[in-house]
């Protein structure tokens, strides 16, 4: 398991603390309102790569992928979308970058109804709660179901996926968040194991996997351990998102790492034991004391305290495996 940290393309002081805590690979986003051009052109992401590395990291992941609710929805215009994801995936070989995280949430991404939740000791977390919405209200993009979506994600795959298994890309599809069937009857598909494994298997390949997000699998209510060897044993895990929360996928908000529903000890535990050499992110942190909360989710001082309870499970895997093989 590889350590990663999520920085954006211009450094800053994350980048600072990074160094400092001993982060050597990057997940890395191309620049805001730039993300097109980046995707299209070679230089531009040769350019953003030595700058990760002019920063002491290795870029090792970009997440997430270009623009694409014009796949999602199906419309005339989803191939200079498509394109663009192939040309970022042959560039992201040539220049050695080895995971594309990517979604498939049409419409709603990353969704939150409250970001100012109170959790331990008062630091702020985010939350969803499905009843907060008005689900007779349509956006204006109308009614999309599950059925149109699973047809536009096929098209989609069988685009991206012969070009990443030639490129030497790992694709690793990051399941709903939050993992509920619709928003405003805007269908979402990837929302239970059994949708993840399905997904990854529409255009079978090596090179095709998820986004172990461990947060909306716990809200999908599914057993964090059991998806984490099921997938694993498959070869299909080929990237991780370490956060956790506590709820259901219809009320739940996110929480301290060591303080949500799911052991975290034992999730590390295995990982090693399945023998998941690739990269973890932390998620989802806590905006903590004395911070605003301009960017909730992502602010420093919680993603120190994620990185080194990570760092600490890390170890003591390490030390728990070498003790078991002594004995």
């Amino acid at each position: 398991m590889k350590i990663a940290e999520y920085l954006r393309c211009e450094p800053d002081i994350q980048w600072e603390y990074a160094r400092q805590i001993g982060i050597k690979y990057a997940v890395g986003r191309m620049p805001d309102g730039h993300m097109e051009e980046t995707a299209e052109s070679f230089e531009l992401l040769k350019k953003m790569k030595e700058k990760y590395e002019d920063g002491g990291f290795k870029l090792a992941v970009i997440e997430p992928a270009p623009l694409n609710q014009n796949i999602k929805f199906g419309r005339p215009n989803r191939d200079v979308e498509i394109e663009r994801m192939c040309s970022l995936i042959i560039h992201m070989g040539m220049l050695g970058i080895e995971v594309l995280c990517y979604n498939f949430m049409a419409h709603f991404g990353w969704l939150r109804t409250s970001r100012n939740i109170p959790e331990r000791g008062g630091a702020l977390v985010t939350g969803y709660r499905h009843s907060d919405i008005d689900h007779s209200q349509l956006t204006e993009d109308g009614i999309l179901t599950k059925e149109s979506l699973w047809e536009n994600f096929l098209y989609l795959q069988e685009a991206i996926v012969p070009v990443a298994e030639q490129a030497g890309v790992r694709l690793a599809l990051h399941p709903d968040d939050p993992p509920v069937d619709s928003i405003q009857q805007i269908g979402r598909i990837l929302t239970s194991n059994d949708a993840m494994e399905k997904a990854v298997n529409l255009v079978p390949s090596p090179n095709m996997g998820i986004t172990m997000c461990q947060g909306s699998f716990c809200a999908m209510g599914e057993n964090i351990l059991e998806t984490i060897k099921k997938f694993g044993k498959m070869g299909k895990l080929n990237f991780v998102h370490f956060r956790d929360i506590s709820g259901t996928k219809h009320d739940f908000h996110e929480t301290f790492h060591d303080n949500g529903m799911t052991d975290m000890a034992q999730c590390i535990l295995a990982y090693k034991e399945i023998g998941y050499d690739g990269y973890v992110r932390v998620d989802h942190v806590p905006t903590l004391a004395g911070e605003d909360n301009d960017n909730p989710g992502y602010c420093n001082l919680g993603r120190l305290f994620a990185v080194g309870y990570l760092k600490g499970l890390y170890e003591m895997s390490q030390k728990e495996l070498a003790h078991e093989r002594i004995v």
